[in-house]
């Protein structure tokens, strides 16, 4: 653990790091203070928890940067009544930010070791209002649905018509979208009257979404 001075200054500068990047939703930017960030990385890559890059975790997955949790975040447009749907749980990371917006979120996650250590997580710092579920994400949580908005933590080759399905009327669902070895981009989903609305925004890179429960791990 680094001195709690460190700490402090690293938080800081976190902050004001997602602030010039253009971040700028007061709720996103109070939850992303909220959450301690150092509690969902390595203990090897604790150190850099308040850095400005993604950081690998067990399964062979990543926590993302953390511009891009906030600039998803934000485009989920979040109020306090909404119901969340997260497609890879991972680290948790992403989840707990969520959480400090919105009134429920379920996260699903394909490892149960990334599940499960999640769960302990999430008890650890006191977030009742997430539910952790080990299943496939292209098949979203069909028994719960619908979604006030639908977040996708691994990159899609092609829009999950499953997930757009359990999206509510007046819904949006983000997600990065492209294939594992080209360019991928955030996409925007907004369910309107008229039908399925689409916005193509930032380059990004994610590991792939995959089909299926993992068998181990």
């Amino acid at each position: 653990m680094w001195p709690s001075r460190n700490k402090n200054m690293d938080r800081m500068e976190f902050l004001l790091t997602l602030r010039r990047r253009g971040i700028t939703d007061n709720a996103v930017l109070r939850a992303m203070d909220e959450v301690p960030r150092e509690k969902f990385v390595s203990e090897e890559t604790r150190e850099q928890a308040y850095q400005d890059h993604a950081l690998p975790i067990a399964c062979g997955q990543t926590i993302s940067q953390p511009y891009v949790v906030g600039y998803m975040t934000e485009l989920l447009e979040l109020a306090s009544h909404h119901r969340v749907l997260e497609i890879g749980t991972g680290s948790g990371y992403q989840a707990a930010v969520l959480s400090r917006i919105a009134a429920h979120v379920v996260s699903i996650e394909r490892y149960r070791t990334l599940a499960e250590k999640a769960r302990r997580t999430f008890d650890q710092i006191g977030y009742t209002n997430i539910d952790v579920l080990i299943g496939d994400g292209l098949e979203g949580a069909p028994n719960l649905p619908p979604f006030d908005r639908i977040i996708v933590t691994a990159a899609a080759e092609t829009i999950p018509d499953a997930l757009v399905n359990q999206l509510a009327d007046d819904g949006i669902m983000v997600l990065p979208l492209g294939p594992k070895n080209g360019p991928q981009h955030i996409v925007r989903l907004r369910r309107t009257k008229d039908g399925i609305e689409r916005e193509d925004l930032i380059p990004v890179r994610f590991v792939p979404l995959v089909e299926g429960r993992a068998k181990e791990l």
